[in-house]
């Protein structure tokens, strides 16, 4: 196949990537107010319609709210994926986003269930270390998340198996102890009813059906560094954003 020539994405993509960037780093907290479509229009050199349609993107994704007084930053129920939380983590130093906190549930060296294990490539039954935790941020629970990772990882980061939070939580842990850095990850999303003990912690009803993003970490050497199971909260959303060619 002959090489193409990739074309720059239109302006009003470009200042939405450029004011999301900054959200999602934190350098624009929550409530913090993005310049009027005016500045931003002669910031950018382009029509007030470009700018408005920028601001227009960021709103249909949930990153900020508009009103009479301006556009300010407004994730509200806006889920923050684990992808985001690499990118935060890497940038800013935490993957937790600006008045978001983290409980831990529990921290333990398990024997691998059948599914687990096969994801992580390992025998039924071998040791994983699993640990639960809760996000929750002004608006409620965000997500209840379990992070399954192969047993060896507790020897080199035993803090995995302390029920504390993590200073750069399990991604920037394992590849500072180990040099094996996430290079990818494969999300798949379905609808499922929860237990009773999740549904605790979730805060609904047991049987109650919620979005699962079931997540898969590779390193660059192509093996799974963690397995991660997220329930969201009640009234979260998932959204993405991609390049159209």
């Amino acid at each position: 196949m002959a090489p193409r020539v990739r074309r720059e994405p239109p302006p009003f993509v470009q200042i939405a990537d450029h004011f999301r960037q900054r959200i999602v780093d934190g350098e624009l907290a929550p409530d913090a107010k993005l310049p009027s479509i005016a500045a931003i229009s002669e910031e950018w050199g382009v029509a007030t319609a470009t700018a408005a349609k920028g601001i227009k993107q960021l709103q249909a994704e949930g990153y900020v709210r508009s009103s009479t007084q301006g556009t300010f930053v407004d994730l509200g129920a806006r889920q923050t994926t684990g992808a985001d939380r690499v990118r935060m983590l890497r940038v800013g130093g935490s993957g937790l986003r600006a008045g978001e906190r983290v409980e831990i549930i529990g921290a333990e060296v398990v024997p691998a269930p059948s599914d687990v294990a096969g994801v992580l490539g390992l025998a039924e039954g071998a040791p994983v270390v699993r640990r639960r935790r809760r996000y929750e941020d002004e608006g409620g629970v965000v997500a209840l998340s379990t992070s399954w990772l192969p047993g060896e990882l507790a020897g080199d980061a035993p803090e995995l198996i302390a029920a504390e939070p993590l200073p750069r939580m399990t991604f920037g842990l394992v590849e500072e102890r180990t040099g094996r850095r996430t290079v990818r990850r494969r999300d798949v999303v379905s609808l499922e009813p929860v237990g009773r003990e999740d549904a605790a912690l979730l805060g609904v009803e047991p049987g109650v059906a919620v979005l699962m993003m079931a997540n898969c970490y590779w390193d660059q050497d192509g093996s799974v560094t963690e397995y991660a199971i997220d329930l969201l909260g009640p009234g979260r959303h998932l959204s993405a954003e991609y390049d159209v060619s």
